[in-house]
């Protein structure tokens, strides 16, 4: 069964544009180190809750549209590895540097992590 990675951050909403070119690049580099399908959206009916909620989760400040966003991968191993390779200093892809590729968005507020699908329609 597939393996997913998934995030939730707050976008500056003048950043549009900037998060879809910064997310284009990262995510061709996801799709040459083996995953199969990825997912980014951006907000659009996102209400808040009663105890808590998208915006509140990652912090989202006036101006701010949460975006959710996930990696599909063959398997974990196949997303350990990409990972290992991605963050190895001896072989930074550059479309991982803050310098060539910054992030339109403050990643201190951004959720992620690593799931294992237990029921797929």
């Amino acid at each position: 069964m597939s393996y997913i990675d998934g995030f939730v951050l707050a976008v500056p909403a003048e950043n549009r544009q900037k998060f879809i070119d910064h997310a284009n690049t990262a995510d061709a580099m996801f799709k040459e180190m083996g995953a199969i399908r990825i997912v980014e959206c951006w907000q659009d009916d996102v209400p808040d809750g009663k105890v808590t909620d998208f915006r509140r989760a990652v912090q989202a400040q006036d101006g701010e549209h949460v975006c959710f966003s996930w990696i599909e991968w063959p398997d974990k191993a196949t997303r350990d590895a990409a990972y290992a390779k991605m963050m190895d200093p001896n072989n930074k892809d550059p479309r991982m540097d803050p310098a060539t590729n910054p992030m339109p968005f403050d990643g201190k507020r951004m959720i992620y992590g690593g799931f294992t699908p237990v029921v797929e329609i």
